[in-house]
């Protein structure tokens, strides 16, 4: 999907240019990992031009405005950390992975990223995959070693062995349960995420659509491994889509949702889905915890994850697909959830 770029600094002009997006060219020849130079400009405040931190029960850490020369870099659309706060594993919607470790100060704000580096997907003869219907990814969970993506307008849901040097083709395809004529085109898989191990699910793996709408108008999500696998749906809130998904350590899931109008431009939100209303045949459902638009640091938010800093603060970090747009940025936001 395509949002225009947050702040004030939007123009009329750019809204009336909304929609349309610059797509990079696919990497030619023998796929391998590209080491990415990465610009990162600080953010310090949440509310533009305002010293807020604290924004209902989440507080603003900091965050990066991110630039690359290379033509690859960008269409951001999910990512998880496989050491928390730190390294990280994250797929492109235009069909690539990256990797890269994100740098703290002595005060625990974000101020940089290393490392980072991307490699086109490929097919099981290990040729880069060109059709960007094939490789829209959209969502990924990490265990074990393993990364669950979830893709649209090809839907399915596919298991790839984590290799930051080499990564091959799914090794395995699961069964989403959703009757595939019920996934709109480009409205599926945009939530891919592992159960909390100790809760009812026992760390089964839940994927939500983006808008995929049933007869009530509610948005189709599955449980699709556990002991309670089924159907269920989330209550959809307002004109608000989902664009990704986390279960936090008490059992909830929070999600990101977004919004977009020519009159209000983009907004972002975050959501407690009771964990309890996550159940085969249930309408979920659960309060907003913070709403955004573009008097605020966002864009076209796509990607969250949940993780536990060193110090035991329950940390939300969010990151945003500027869809190769000269309207659009590349973001990182961190914050810290207070339970209290």
């Amino acid at each position: 999907m395509i949002f225009s770029r947050g702040g004030f600094q939007q123009t009329l002009l750019a809204i009336a240019l909304f929609g349309i997006a610059f797509s990079p060219a696919f990497a030619a020849g023998p796929v391998s990992v590209e080491p990415i130079e990465i610009s990162a400009r600080p953010i310090s405040q949440f509310q533009i031009g305002r010293a807020e931190k604290q924004f209902g029960p989440l507080e603003f850490v900091g965050g990066l405005e991110m630039t690359s020369p290379s033509r690859d870099f960008g269409a951001l659309s999910a990512f998880r950390f496989r050491k928390p706060g730190s390294d990280f594993v994250g797929v492109a919607d235009t069909g690539f992975w990256f990797f890269g470790s994100v740098v703290h100060d002595a005060d625990k704000r974000p101020v940089g990223i290393q490392n980072f580096r991307m490699q086109q997907m490929v097919d099981d003869a290990g040729q880069p995959i060109d059709e960007k219907w094939e490789v829209d990814a959209e969502g990924l969970a990490v265990k074990d070693g393993i990364a669950t993506v979830g893709f649209e307008r090809n839907h399915r849901i596919a298991q790839f062995k984590i290799d930051a040097d080499d990564m091959k083709a799914p090794f395995k395809q699961l069964d989403f349960l959703i009757p595939a004529w019920e996934l709109r085109r480009n409205r599926g898989f945009e939530a891919v995420t592992h159960a909390n191990p100790n809760g009812q699910h026992k760390g089964g793996l839940v994927v939500v659509s983006e808008k995929s709408l049933d007869k009530a108008r509610n948005i189709y999500a599955a449980i699709i491994e556990g002991p309670h696998k089924g159907i269920f749906t989330v209550k959809r809130n307002g004109d608000f889509d989902i664009t990704d998904g986390a279960f936090l350590p008490d059992g909830d899931l929070l999600l990101l949702e977004r919004s977009f109008s020519m009159a209000g431009g983009v907004k972002m939100r975050l959501r407690r889905i009771y964990g309890e209303s996550v159940e085969k045949g249930a309408v979920a459902d659960g309060p907003v915890l913070m709403q955004a638009d573009m008097g605020y640091q966002i864009d076209n938010m796509e990607g969250l994850d949940v993780w536990t800093r060193d110090d035991g603060a329950l940390m939300v970090s969010l990151v945003s697909d500027d869809n190769h747009s000269i309207l659009q940025r590349n973001l990182y936001l961190e914050f810290i959830l207070h339970e209290d």
